[in-house]
């Protein structure tokens, strides 16, 4: 399984982007797929994750900003952020479970700057 993120970049602070991660390759089943980040010098968190029935749970520190969903039908997850922060700032790297395993995108940054 192959994951392609795509969508990152450099916005001011409360503005928005929208991430994209589709997967491709031998996939059979995903289950749930999932959205973290890691800003410099930080370890690696989780920000959001959906269920393969559409359930959703979002970090604190994103939650009413940001919003996962995922399209079955193309095997992707998207990730909009608004009002961005600069402390959003991170390279942001989708995940995805499939049966007994876990895949891993190559990340995207984003940068939220003035």
């Amino acid at each position: 399984v192959q994951l392609q993120a795509s969508g990152g970049g450099l916005v001011q602070p409360g503005g928005s982007l929208r991430l994209s991660c589709a997967a491709s390759g031998s996939i059979f089943s995903i289950n749930n797929m999932g959205w973290y980040r890691q800003g410099s010098g930080k370890q690696r968190e989780l920000v959001a994750v959906i269920t393969s029935g559409g359930s959703t749970n979002h970090a604190d520190s994103v939650k009413g900003r940001f919003t996962i969903s995922r399209d079955n039908a193309k095997n992707t997850v998207y990730l909009q952020m608004n009002s961005l922060k600069p402390e959003d700032t991170a390279v942001y790297y989708c995940r995805v479970w499939t049966v007994g395993r876990d895949f891993w995108g190559q990340g995207t940054l984003v940068t939220v700057s003035s």
